[in-house]
């Protein structure tokens, strides 16, 4: 089984969890615009399909694990007409991003963001309905503590849907995408967002992540059942679901 190598955004002397919060708080302002050119606007699709993927299950309190500006908690809203959403995340830049685009929608009634722990989450056990990440688990410090947490804060039946990064097997596709993934992308986001690390991250993070069966099977030993894996876009990226 591959396990999972530590890879961190900057020095080697900082704890993961810290250098990764500074990384998104200096580029939470290119974030959103970075996503959509970086990924020619796919990633919108594929978190349309983890959100859909939790809907005949009927979630009414979802929790939105490393949240980021937002992007999967107002769609969540748009598409289950959930009763309410909680966002957290370790960037406070980025959820203030979240925080305005969510008033300018008019739904900060519903969707209500805290800065906060994926691995120590402050919420009583058996909690949530649903709870949805995306592209978050391979910026934990510690891969494991924090699928336990979510399993912990989700009522017995709930449901885990995951978003990640994967690494496409399907020759030459899997040759391009190292290509741009390892060259073109951390150049356009050293030139845009002015953090040259935090890209070249992007593609150490997605290159040591235990993707695939591998996942499934973490999943499997912190306590889901039902696991499943989707590829999508040719194995760029991965749906997981488990139950509790």
């Amino acid at each position: 089984m591959h396990q999972p190598k530590e890879v961190k955004p900057y020095t080697e002397g900082d704890p993961k969890k810290k250098q990764v919060s500074t990384m998104f708080n200096r580029i939470a302002p290119y974030y959103d615009v970075l996503n959509r050119v970086l990924s020619l606007g796919i990633d919108t699709v594929w978190r349309k399909k983890a959100i859909l993927s939790i809907k005949e299950q009927h979630p009414k309190l979802i929790l939105d694990v490393a949240t980021g500006t937002a992007d999967v908690a107002i769609e969540t809203v748009r598409r289950l007409d959930p009763d309410q959403v909680i966002g957290i995340d370790i960037s406070n830049e980025m959820l203030e991003v979240g925080r305005k685009k969510i008033k300018k929608k008019g739904l900060d009634t519903i969707i209500e963001l805290q800065e906060g722990d994926s691995e120590n989450l402050p919420f009583p056990d058996n909690t949530f309905d649903a709870v949805t990440v995306a592209f978050g688990v391979r910026n934990f410090e510690n891969l494991e503590k924090g699928l336990q947490e979510m399993q912990r804060v989700l009522k017995p039946g709930g449901q885990l849907a995951v978003l990640e990064f994967s690494r496409p097997t399907l020759f030459p596709f899997k040759q391009l995408f190292n290509t741009y993934f390892k060259y073109i992308l951390p150049t356009i986001g050293r030139l845009t967002s002015k953090d040259p690390k935090a890209y070249r991250y992007l593609y150490e993070s997605v290159q040591a992540f235990p993707d695939g069966a591998d996942f499934v099977q973490i999943l499997q030993n912190t306590g889901y059942t039902e696991n499943q894996c989707k590829p999508l876009t040719l194995g760029i990226c991965s749906l997981y679901r488990g139950k509790k």
